[in-house]
């Protein structure tokens, strides 16, 4: 075996729970997706896809707890006690502002997505609370390196929600139905988590670093980067319904169920890589070697949608998506973009990096400024993929300064 196959394995060994957890809660998303992309059609359809978006976009903050209590266990494992008691403490009152705080802008909310439904815009409210607590749970499983009680939460955090949700479509074929059926499937690994997580373990010395307003300090810039990174994904959707007439915005959202697969079908690699990122010896290597598998995986996508394209349709929603067949090849490479921005985020996550930020926030703003000016659905994701490279490029090259001018650590002097 040769050495970079031998570190690729070293990386990635001890996952392969995860690999196929997150693969079945992907599978079951992407089902869900499907149904109601079939069971709906293009115009509820489209108004689900921008409920979904913006969802996606509020669950920064179960990602940026997420991300805070794995990098704060995998960098200091002796504190795992008091990290893993004031997570818990951050993540159940955060969970509870943000309902708060959605519920007060369910109205915004209700005009800027066209919804016609106040109640609609406030079931966004209620399902992100539990999404919120599984961010705390999982990242305290993921520090923890627990890949198979981790896997668990991953599994129920689709399988319900392709059950539950696909009977309440069957019996409501409404966005309303689906938002129901997506909150519900949610608790499920709550439920888990809290299981999971029942045992009590020795304190030992607390340390001041692990405070309560440190952790809610890092889950906030944690949060604030990976909102960058939600907004940029998934503004694009929001942009389609306001420029594009309805039926072309349900089709830009039919090809983005493509893309959503590509971005996610990698998910078990950042999963696997963060806690190495965020050490010191590990982070170069575990960078580099993980942004390879997502750029592979990527490639094999983009190829299955070219080189087949009407069955990557069956997979989109079927015969009433027919008119972006010669499209889909691009929504892969648009995944494949995103899966490679994704990483690269995580990696600045990994390294508490601040300024990297500032990048996305830009291409957000100019994927928006761009977005509103194209006027057909193959100008729009010209853009979009565009603005997602020119950031691709410059993040990696901003990273891989960053970890070739990482000090070393050294080992302490003998005595």
């Amino acid at each position: 075996m040769t050495p970079p196959t031998r570190r690729l394995r070293e990386l990635l060994g001890g996952g392969g729970s995860i690999a196929v957890a997150m693969a079945l809660m992907n599978v079951a998303t992407y089902g869900f997706t499907m149904i109601a992309a079939r069971m709906l059609g293009p115009s509820s359809y489209g108004a689900l896809a921008s409920l979904m978006a913006t969802l996606l976009v509020i669950t920064v903050l179960q990602l940026g707890l997420q991300a805070t209590a794995a990098r704060r266990i995998a960098a200091e494992p002796t504190h795992v006690a008091q990290i893993e008691k004031t997570i818990l403490g951050v993540t159940y009152r955060a969970a509870a502002a943000l309902g708060v705080l959605l519920l007060l802008v369910s109205p915004l909310l209700n005009v800027v997505l066209q919804l016609d439904s106040l109640l609609t815009a406030a079931l966004v409210s209620v399902v992100s609370v539990p999404f919120t607590i599984m961010g705390g749970q999982a990242g305290i499983l993921q520090g923890e390196r627990r890949w198979q009680a981790l896997s668990v939460l991953y599994v129920l955090s689709g399988v319900p929600r392709l059950i539950v949700g696909t009977a309440l479509i069957a019996w409501q074929p409404t966005e309303l139905a689906a938002l129901v059926g997506t909150g519900l499937g949610a608790c499920a690994p709550v439920v888990a988590g809290w299981w999971l997580l029942r045992r009590r373990l020795d304190p030992g010395v607390p340390s001041e670093n692990h405070g309560f307003r440190r952790v809610i300090r890092e889950s906030a810039l944690n949060s604030q980067v990976l909102l960058a990174f939600f907004a940029l994904s998934n503004a694009d959707i929001i942009v389609a319904r306001n420029v594009l007439a309805d039926h072309d915005a349900g089709l830009y959202a039919g090809g983005l169920i493509l893309t959503k697969a590509v971005l996610f079908l990698p998910q078990f690699v950042v999963v696997i890589a963060f806690p190495s990122m965020s050490t010191t010896s590990e982070r170069r290597r575990a960078l580099t070697g993980s942004l390879g598998v997502v750029a592979l995986l990527g490639a094999a996508a983009t190829a299955g949608a070219a080189l087949l394209p009407q069955l990557a349709l069956v997979f989109v929603g079927g015969a009433r998506y027919t008119e972006i067949t010669d499209h889909l090849w691009i929504y892969a490479i648009l995944g494949t973009v995103l899966s490679m921005l994704q990483l690269l985020v995580y990696a600045v996550l990994a390294r508490q990096g601040q300024r990297a930020v500032y990048l996305v926030w830009a291409a957000f703003l100019a994927m928006i400024g761009l977005g509103l000016t194209t006027e057909t659905l193959r100008g729009l994701l010209t853009v979009v993929i565009s603005v997602d490279a020119v950031l691709l490029v410059a993040l990696l090259a901003v990273s891989l300064r960053v970890t070739r001018s990482a000090p070393v650590e050294e080992p302490a002097p003998a005595s």
